[in-house]
């Protein structure tokens, strides 16, 4: 019903910059909120941020506020995250995900993609 395809991870020098990108598709029209997570080896899934699809609210975890901006295009259903002075810890497969009106919790997620930070 919805597929979500994130890109742009690779590897960066602690202190650099990247920006992620999650294409929705399918019937975007059900989304409420995307958001992104990550997780690391040996850690549980976090939550990064998420934005809401209507009116551009959006949400931060402590651990990235300052640093990392979650931003949306309506138009090509798509949502950015703008990651900028990349620490080691921020190190993870991000994952893009998606939750529909009415429900509680998010229902698509995308493949992940891998972020690298070399210090």
């Amino acid at each position: 019903q919805v597929q979500l395809v994130e890109s742009g991870g690779g590897l960066v020098q602690a202190g650099g910059s990247l920006r992620l990108s999650c294409a929705a598709s399918g019937r975007t029209f059900d989304i409420y909120r995307m958001g992104w997570f990550r997780q690391a080896p040996g850690k549980e899934r976090e939550f990064v941020s998420a934005i809401t699809s209507s009116d551009g609210r959006t949400n931060y975890a402590d651990s990235v506020k300052g640093r990392f901006t979650i931003s949306r295009d309506g138009a090509k259903n798509t949502v950015y995250l703008q990651m900028n002075s990349l620490k080691p810890e921020d190190m993870a497969v991000y994952y893009c995900a998606a939750k529909r009106f009415g429900t509680r919790e998010y229902d698509y997620w995308g493949q992940g993609t891998q972020v690298t930070v070399s210090s």
